[in-house]
């Protein structure tokens, strides 16, 4: 399957100032098989080590001297390594701590040679790293499950990214074409973007395979927990993950998952989840001013999950029932999507943050579900699953913060509406005046090019 982050890979590969990359991401999401088939397409030749399957080969980095561990992997597997022709990928690199610094020799003494590293859970290792991190050696890139836009073009819908790509705000989308692409949605809804149940999908168009795939990938997570927690930690963990796809788009409360529970323990095991990205945390930031980070509050959050398509596994929603059971959850199925894709649309080598701003003041409540910032400027995103929907928390965002423009994600055709009105805030009235750019869902992907 095709990545976007493959042309960034490209990019990286001519780039005179580039330095060896580690590519982070959670279990299963394709960072190997991305590297090999980089490998594969773009260089002579690509050498893979892998430290889970070939422990012994850590001793090649008991020295940082870069001709020995070159000759040494040479000789281990039995190809010549070519400056500029040759791809040397360290696969499972967490078990080998050693050589991550040894990233910053590669840097130092040999730059033009290409150095991928990559491994699972690896978010953990860097945060209890043991050793000095090659800081301003080393780059990183970021991977997530497939967008809406890969998980089209896996099932060789090319034909309709293009239409999304070039379709300007001014033409109108025919109904069947409006419908057929919302419907698309609603599967990727139910597959998800994890490359191994798109992979069997597109291939079997089985629903069946992917409850099985997600499944084993569950399992697969609670299977690694035992590797980074307490036994205590183990078990939060495993209620968090059952608890997380319900909450969706809730400001988590730590009494509503467990009041029985301090709530620093859960907290420190919801940094667990969140380094190993299976889950992101939403903060809540008052936005004042650029950049949103400066204004977050640290004790107020949401919580979406890696992917929505092991989030309808884990709610037991089935495709066979969908009619029924979407319109229950639907609202926070529009949220994780659009949370997912926004969470994809920032630079490759930028660790993404999503921020949403809340009111909490009496007879006055308020929230957006997401805030963005392009260039200066905040840009408040209200989600609704259906056609219609109050916009009153997007009124009292503008009026308090004087936007000009707000998006709103539905499931209706596009529109550009300029309003003006008042709206009272407490015992005061406002006057509101923006423009609102209201998009269907699939066109997540654009609405930076409309703004």
């Amino acid at each position: 399957m095709k990545r976007s982050l493959t042309k960034y890979l490209i990019k990286w590969k001519k780039r005179a100032s580039r330095k060896p990359i580690i590519l982070r991401g959670a279990r299963q999401v394709g960072k190997t098989y991305l590297v090999e088939d980089f490998g594969s397409k773009y260089f002579k030749n690509y050498i893979k080590i892998n430290f889970e399957e070939n422990p012994n080969v850590k001793e090649f980095f008991e020295t940082y001297n870069i001709e020995e561990i070159i000759r040494n992997i040479e000789l281990f597997s039995g190809q010549r390594i070519e400056i500029g022709k040759t791809l040397i990928f360290l696969d499972e690199i967490q078990n080998c701590p050693k050589s991550i610094v040894a990233l910053r020799y590669f840097y130092e003494y040999n730059p033009e040679l290409h150095v991928i590293a990559a491994g699972s859970l690896l978010d953990h290792t860097l945060n209890d790293f043991p050793y000095s991190m090659p800081v301003g050696r080393v780059e990183f890139a970021y991977m997530y499950p497939l967008s809406f836009y890969e998980f089209l073009k896996a099932l060789k819908k090319d034909y309709l990214i293009d239409f999304l790509q070039n379709y300007q705000l001014n033409t109108i989308i025919p109904k069947a074409i409006h419908e057929k692409l919302l419907q698309l949605v609603r599967q990727y809804y139910f597959i998800g973007g994890m490359p191994e149940a798109v992979k069997l999908y597109s291939q079997s168009k089985s629903f069946i395979d992917v409850e099985r795939i997600h499944e084993s990938i569950i399992r697969s997570f609670e299977f690694d927990f035992s590797k980074y927690g307490t036994r205590r930690q183990q078990q939060i963990m495993s209620a968090l993950l059952k608890y997380i796809p319900k909450s969706v788009g809730e400001k988590f409360k730590y009494s509503n998952f467990d009041n029985s529970l301090r709530s620093d323990m859960i907290r420190n095991t919801l940094e667990l989840l969140s380094l190993s990205r299976i889950v992101h945390i939403v903060r809540s930031t008052n936005a004042s001013g650029i950049p949103l980070e400066s204004g977050v509050s640290q004790k107020m959050f949401k919580l979406i999950f890696m992917d929505i398509g092991l989030l309808n596994h884990t709610l037991g929603l089935h495709v066979s029932n969908i009619s029924e059971l979407v319109t229950i959850n639907e609202g926070k199925l529009a949220e994780q999507f659009i949370g997912q894709e926004l969470i994809k649309q920032s630079a490759e080598f930028v660790d993404s943050k999503l921020y949403y701003w809340t009111r909490e003041k009496r007879n006055s409540e308020a929230e957006i579900d997401f805030l963005t910032q392009i260039n200066n400027n905040i840009v408040p995103i209200e989600v609704k699953a259906g056609k219609t929907g109050r916009i009153k928390s997007l009124q009292v965002f503008v009026a308090e913060k004087k936007n000009e423009k707000a998006i709103r994600f539905n499931a209706d055709i596009p529109s550009v509406t300029d309003i003006k009105s008042k709206i009272k805030i407490g015992t005061e009235i406002k006057n509101v005046d923006y423009r609102l750019i209201s998009l269907p869902l699939y066109l997540v992907s654009e609405f930076h090019r409309f703004l």
